[in-house]
């Protein structure tokens, strides 16, 4: 089997999506959509490694990465728009089933594309990503609330921190025992993404939209009690945004939903791609439909 990746782009309505591809065109599908403030660069170690098994795609959202990046003018950067890029995206690669693996922002976009169309999803992997208010960590929600509620110039200060390199940095650092596991192109190559012309403007939009994705938990969750997907929740434990309370919730409505908690923080792959790797295949070969 060929682990490498192949890097392309393809013409969704009319904006470019880059994407990254490892695997059999025949394998089943592992779709990979990547959190704030990255791209599907996230997942290059772990496409490499589940590649002899699954055809995994990961795709960069459009305001990211490799992607295009229209101005806030041309383009209506809420979540709800994503997921219809990301829809569109699948079709136009002839997607008809696949597992998806969600990070950060990558779960209310994954989890508008399954609520949609739950006959598509076999299965979902969160990776620190959300769909319920246990596991918002208070310290750093307090002030996004405040900015959600009241998107004032006296409550953007707090929120523009998080577009600083500083800011960026710690998404990737806080919670992780030993740093010197950290590769710094991370967070470098991030916060220089973030100086691209229009991206800090991009990049409030999405924040004040975020309102919209809390509003949608209790969509999200009659999805999960409804369908009952097969779902793995593997999460940096440490993780000082969303706390592994968050991690817990999906068993309220997947009782069978599969935890796991690793020692480290928000982007656990960074520090523990082997780990989640294995978790990840061995779930999915369980849990796929034969």
């Amino acid at each position: 089997m060929d682990p490498r990746i192949r890097h392309r782009t393809v013409a969704v309505q009319g904006l470019d999506v880059f994407y990254r591809e490892a695997g059999a065109p025949d394998a089943p599908v592992l779709l990979l959509l990547h959190g704030f403030p990255a791209s599907s660069r996230s997942f290059r170690d772990l496409m490499g490694r589940l590649a002899g098994r699954f055809r995994v795609i990961a795709p960069d959202h459009i305001g990211f990465g490799h992607s295009a990046r229209p101005s806030p003018d041309a383009f209506d950067y809420t979540f709800a728009r994503l997921a219809e890029i990301t829809d569109a995206f699948t079709r136009r690669l002839g997607l008809t089933r696949f597992a998806l693996y969600v990070h950060d922002y990558g779960a209310p976009i994954g989890w508008r594309l399954a609520s949609a169309h739950p006959e598509r999803v076999t299965a979902i992997v969160s990776q620190n990503g959300n769909a319920y208010l246990d596991g918002l960590v208070p310290e750093f929600w307090k002030p996004v609330r405040a900015y959600l509620d009241d998107p004032s110039p006296a409550n953007e200060p707090a929120v523009r921190q998080a577009l600083t390199p500083e800011g960026v940095r710690w998404q990737y650092a806080h919670g992780v025992p030993d740093e010197s596991l950290l590769d710094p192109d991370a967070w470098h190559l991030d916060a220089a993404a973030l100086r691209h012309p229009g991206s800090v403007d991009v990049q409030l939009r999405l924040i004040r939209d975020y309102a919209s994705n809390l509003d949608n938990y209790p969509l999200f969750q009659r999805y999960f009690r409804v369908s009952q997907v097969p779902l793995l929740a593997v999460w940096g434990a440490h993780d000082e945004i969303f706390g592994p309370e968050g991690a817990r919730a999906f068993r309220r409505d997947l009782p069978e939903a599969e935890v796991r908690l690793l020692p480290t923080g928000h982007f656990a792959l960074e520090t523990h791609c082997a780990e989640i790797a294995e978790l990840v295949e061995d779930f999915l070969g369980r849990r796929l439909p034969a």
